[in-house]
């Protein structure tokens, strides 16, 4: 039976449905107020920079417990000194932002999570997640009892080369199952590119970093690899370690290799402080073809019969998916967090990295399946 409704209601509706409205469309137009959490991170200066080209962001609070970066950040970007805190819960309850963005050590990660899921504040975090599998757990239950998005920003989230790859074997199914994925990730180590000291300082920590490049550029690949594998957990995990530079990196490997083992394929991960340039690149097998990103805007593909392998530069991204700070808003504003930025695969690389530092200390193969 169709339901009649009286002109006299449905009149009656109309202010409050154009109120709701334009609400609405002035909470779009709003900038997004982010804050942001620690300031050692060496790839806070990269946010604080792509910041100025998002005006629908704003910095509303910055806490860190160190004054002398406060000074040091209030004066390359021209932040007023009212918005720093040196007390976490302090900015909280002080900014009430929508957002808060980490840049501290992955070991603060957790308690940081746990500080902003109590008050419904969404965060991102550096890559990786957590040091270990208790924190990625700790982060994993404060993030499902609260309900707040989490992202995990790796920089090859948001190379259109990567979504150029997965279109062509998963949506475009260009080339059959994977078999085999390659990633190298790194650059000829921390201290050689200059990174400032209080960046290096928790880097070169087993406790602060979980590891050394095992954790700081073995994420890449495990992060890629859980992806294009549709959230796959690997079988097992074998790794290596080396420490190529001892008097640099007493404490930490600057070099590691990465086995990771699934039912129908291999991923080999290799994350180094000893490449003679900075390279992000990845390769992956198929049945019937290949395709190689160098970077985010390189990409040569081989598939089916083609006769030769062919070069191309891949469409630009999405705009909502440009960057980490266009991702942050549009998450802000009703986004789900799906695929190389979710809990869900960030658990899975967490595993395989804690997997692998297993594999490095006692020499053995570690089983996961």
């Amino acid at each position: 039976m169709r339901r009649r409704y009286d002109a006299r209601v449905i009149k009656a509706l109309i202010p409050l449905l154009l109120l709701a409205a334009s609400c609405a469309a002035e909470a779009a137009d709003k900038p997004v107020r982010v804050a942001v959490a620690g300031l050692v991170h060496g790839h806070v200066d990269g946010f604080f920079r792509l910041s100025k080209t998002h005006p629908e962001m704003e910095v509303a609070g910055i806490f860190d417990p160190d004054t002398s970066l406060h000074e040091k950040y209030a004066a390359k970007y021209g932040f007023k000194k009212e918005i720093f805190f040196t007390d976490l819960s302090a900015m909280l309850a002080a900014v009430k932002p929508d957002a808060v963005a980490a840049f501290s050590s992955t070991f603060d990660h957790a308690a940081i999570v746990e500080a902003c899921a109590a008050k419904k504040i969404a965060v991102m975090m550096e890559k990786p997640m957590a040091v270990n599998m208790a924190h990625a757990r700790r982060i994993q239950n404060a993030v499902k009892a609260s309900g707040i998005p989490l992202i995990v920003n790796y920089e090859t989230t948001w190379y259109a080369s990567h979504t150029a790859i997965w279109k062509l074997f998963k949506e475009d199914n260009a080339a059959g199952n994977i078999r085999k994925m390659v990633a190298m990730d790194g650059h000829d180590g921390p201290a050689a590119i200059n990174v400032s000291k209080e960046f290096l300082t928790w880097l070169t920590d087993p406790v602060k970093n979980g590891a050394g490049a095992l954790y700081d550029f073995g994420c890449y690949g495990a992060n890629l690899m859980t992806w294009l594998m549709n959230g796959e957990r690997p079988v097992s995990v074998t790794a290596i370690g080396k420490r190529l530079k001892p008097q640099t990196y007493p404490r930490v490997e600057d070099e590691a290799e990465i086995l990771v083992e699934y039912k129908t394929a291999t991923g080999i991960i290799q994350g180094s402080w000893d490449w003679p340039y900075a390279r992000k690149d990845l390769e992956v097998y198929a049945e019937k073809g290949y395709a190689v990103a160098t970077g985010g805007n390189s990409l040569r593909t081989r598939l089916g019969s083609a006769a030769k392998e062919t070069e191309q530069t891949p469409p630009a991204q999405p705009a909502a998916d440009k960057d980490s700070v266009a991702y942050l808003v549009s998450v802000v504003r009703g986004r789900k967090v799906e695929g190389l930025s979710s809990l869900e695969n960030n658990m899975i690389v967490s595993e395989i990295l804690a997997a692998a530092r297993d594999s490095i200390h006692t020499g053995k193969k570690v089983i996961l399946q």
